[in-house]
């Protein structure tokens, strides 16, 4: 059975960071393209990060290019997300998600089967 957890969310002050992790169990991190994915309150869910280990693959959406850094611990079975130089804008539920059976990287929420139940950032100015 495959889950996710998401850990590390918080409330911190405009310009600092956090580190999320996802746990992973019932499949490999190794092998399955995996992602990170932000919904603030009354908009779309969003694509943050993106990596596939198959090929040692990143893939970040422009808003976030230079502050994150998704990453991978296989021995763990663990992917991460640091969050750097937080802004008010970065306020929103983060969730990881796998796609175990897939290939490649995406940004889209259609491509990937199964989501952790999601870790609250907020950002104050």
């Amino acid at each position: 059975q495959v889950q996710l957890m998401e850990i590390g969310g918080g409330s911190v002050q405009a310009g600092g960071s956090l580190r999320l992790s996802c746990v992973a169990s019932g499949f490999s991190t190794s092998s399955a393209p995996m992602g990170w994915f932000r919904q603030a309150p009354g908009k779309e869910r969003e694509g943050v990060s993106c990596i596939y280990a198959h090929n040692d693959m990143t893939a970040y959406a422009d808003s976030v290019k230079g502050r994150f850094t998704i990453s991978l611990d296989n021995a763990k079975n663990t992917m991460y997300l640091q969050i750097n130089s937080l802004q008010p804008e970065d306020t929103a539920m983060y969730y990881c998600a796998a796609a175990p059976g897939r290939v490649g990287l995406s940004l889209s929420n259609y491509e990937y089967v199964y989501w952790g139940q999601g870790t609250q950032v907020t950002v104050s100015s």
